[in-house]
C-alpha cells in the first residue's frame, strides 16, 4: 500500500497548522491512500478472464493485412503454452483466434472486453500490449493495419503513444508516432499514404526511446522517467498472473535498467 496522499497532506498540514495541523493531514491522506488501495484491490482483474479477448484480439491482428501466416499460428501456440493453459483455457484460445481471423472481424467489443479486464490496472494493460506487439511483430515490418488495431488497443488502455514507442523499442524497433495519425483508428487513415512502418534497429533498442524520453531531457527528467517505469513495469505488482506474463515484465524491467545504465555511463552521472 502506498502513502504518497498520507505524506502529502501531513506536509502540508505541518505548513499550515504545526503540529495539529500535520496530524490532521496524515489522517485525511490516509483516508485517500486507503480508499484508492482498496479500489485498486478491487480492481484486479481474474487471471483466466483475458484469455478469450486476448486470442480473439491476436486472430484479427493476424488476419488484418489478408493472411494469416505461420509465424503468427507459432505465436499463438507458443503463447498458450507459455501461459500453461488447462485444456479447457486452451480449447477457449483456439476457437477465439478462429473467431478472431474471420474477415471483416470488428475488434471493438474484443478491445473492450480487454480494458473492462485490465481496469485501472496499467500494469496490466502493458503485459497485454505485449503479447500483442509480439503478434503485430511476427513478420518483421509490421502492415499498417496492424499497427492500426495495436494503437486502437493501446488508446483504449490509456497507453499513449510514447509510452507504445518504448514498448516498441525494447523489441528493437523504431517508430515514428506521428506517421500514423492518432484519430485514424478503423477509419483508414492510419493506412493510408505517408506510413511509415516501424523499422527493426540493428544497433539495438535506443535507451531514449525505451525510457520514452527525448534525447534533450535533462537529467532530472531522465531520472524522473526512470522511476516511473521501473515502477510501472514491476513484475512484483503483477499478483496471479500467468507466469509467461509476470517473464515479460522482468524483461522490460530488465530492457529499462540497462537503457537507463547506458544513458548514465554517456551523461557521466549517478
Amino acid at each position: 500500500m502506498s502513502f504518497t496522499y498520507t505524506l502529502w497532506f501531513a506536509f502540508f498540514g505541518l505548513i499550515i497548522g504545526h503540529l495539529p495541523g500535520a496530524i490532521t493531514g496524515a489522517v485525511v491522506g490516509f483516508i485517500f491512500d486507503n480508499l484508492r488501495y482498496t479500489q485498486r484491490k478491487n480492481a484486479t482483474p481474474e487471471a483466466g478472464g483475458f484469455v478469450g479477448p486476448l486470442f480473439t484480439l491476436l486472430g484479427a491482428v493476424a488476419k488484418s493485412d489478408g493472411r494469416v501466416s505461420e509465424q503468427e499460428i507459432a505465436i499463438a501456440e507458443r503463447l498458450m503454452t507459455r501461459m500453461n493453459l488447462s485444456a479447457e483455457l486452451r480449447k477457449q484460445a483456439v476457437t477465439s483466434f478462429n473467431v478472431g481471423k474471420q474477415p471483416e472481424f470488428d475488434v471493438t467489443q474484443t478491445i473492450a472486453a480487454l480494458r473492462n479486464w485490465v481496469g485501472m490496472r496499467r500494469d496490466h494493460a502493458f503485459p497485454v500490449l505485449d503479447v500483442v506487439i509480439e503478434t503485430v511483430l511476427a513478420e518483421g515490418n509490421p502492415a499498417p493495419e496492424k499497427m492500426a488495431i495495436l494503437r486502437q488497443l493501446a488508446f483504449a488502455l490509456r497507453i499513449s503513444d510514447m509510452e507504445l514507442m518504448a514498448l516498441m523499442a525494447m523489441k528493437g524497433y523504431a517508430w515514428n508516432a506521428s506517421a500514423g495519425g492518432r484519430h485514424g483508428y478503423g477509419h483508414g487513415s492510419a493506412t493510408g499514404g505517408g506510413y511509415v512502418p516501424p523499422q527493426r534497429t540493428p544497433q539495438g533498442p535506443d535507451p531514449y526511446a525505451v525510457l520514452g524520453i527525448e534525447r534533450n531531457a535533462d537529467d532530472r527528467a531522465v531520472k524522473r522517467a526512470y522511476r516511473k517505469l521501473i515502477s510501472e513495469h514491476h513484475p512484483d505488482r503483477l499478483g496471479d498472473l500467468p507466469e509467461d506474463m509476470r517473464k515479460r515484465a522482468e524483461s522490460r524491467a530488465s530492457e529499462i535498467n540497462a537503457a537507463y545504465d547506458r544513458i548514465k555511463e554517456q551523461r557521466g552521472f549517478k
